[in-house]
């Protein structure tokens, strides 16, 4: 299926709208990859059903965009919640093949008690050589029944990396250091796909930390349906000196579906100062 969007292709359109790696000092400044954070959702805001049961809520055109997004980053990180719910692929199969770059992004799963199951997808394909390896970050201190699904993850095929956790072994682990890590082992781009309690902690964390210094780019897929009470959201927790400044980037509709690209505040500026 090929889809124009204002014009342009899809890869087109998310080139014009991502930063570029390298482009921007706050990548050796805060020692981070760039992130994407990027969410399908309803019209009422939610973006999983009851008890976080997958939703389909794009369309074909806007999970187009989001294969194709996924080949534009080094790796695409999910919460285990996502995973155990979702049991998600996160490739690019919706691009055709004769189409479809050969670059694939890394799955990296935040699941702090290591609660992945070892028959999940992302497991199976990386076993099946149909996906790369997948990073599983756990808290680094693992108690010794963590320490038995470590093996049992790595027997799988895992890539098993420790994280301290805050007041080693809360299993909270913040996103600045998980983002160091990754950073540190290559990973200069990063998708950041969901659920709500990672888009919830990746939302707030600025206004813990230095304003604006963790989310670069915010693509929300809005879908013309209504979940009501019973779906999950995502900002129900974020007060409002939590929220960070976004500035509008673009707006385009996706077959039934709207896209819009944020982008935060401070990112943009830093980018002007690099350009004078």
């Amino acid at each position: 299926m090929s889809v124009s969007v204002g014009g342009q292709s899809v890869a087109e359109f998310l080139s014009s709208v991502l930063p570029v790696p390298g482009n921007s000092r706050l990548e050796d400044e805060f020692q981070r990859p760039l992130v994407t954070l990027t969410f399908a959702q309803s019209l009422d805001g939610k973006i999983a059903g009851k008890e976080g049961k997958q939703l389909i809520l794009s369309g074909k055109e806007s999970m187009l965009m989001t294969h194709w997004m996924r080949t534009k980053h080094d790796a695409i990180l999910v919460g285990i919640g996502t995973a155990l719910n979702d049991d998600p692929q996160l490739n690019s199969r919706h691009i055709p093949e004769d189409e479809r770059p050969s670059h694939l992004p890394r799955p990296v799963v935040l699941d702090a008690n290591l609660r992945l199951r070892p028959d999940c997808k992302l497991l199976k394909n990386y076993r099946e050589r149909k996906g790369r390896r997948p990073w599983v970050i756990c808290d680094a201190n693992l108690t010794s029944n963590d320490i038995g699904r470590k093996s049992t993850l790595e027997d799988a095929g895992a890539r098993v990396i420790g994280v301290p956790s805050v007041d080693g072994g809360s299993c909270f682990i913040m996103i600045p250091d998980l983002l160091k890590v990754l950073y540190n082992l290559g990973i200069k781009t990063l998708m950041v796909e969901g659920g709500a309690t990672i888009i919830g902690s990746f939302l707030a964390e600025p206004a813990r930390t230095e304003p604006n210094a963790i989310i670069d780019t915010l693509i929300i897929t809005i879908a013309p349906t209504l979940v009501g009470n019973d779906g999950i959201g995502y900002g129900e927790k974020l007060s409002a000196t939590q929220i960070p400044s976004l500035k509008h980037i673009r707006t385009e509709v996706m077959g039934q579906d709207v896209v819009i690209v944020s982008a935060l505040e401070r990112i943009l500026f830093e980018s002007a100062l690099a350009s004078i």
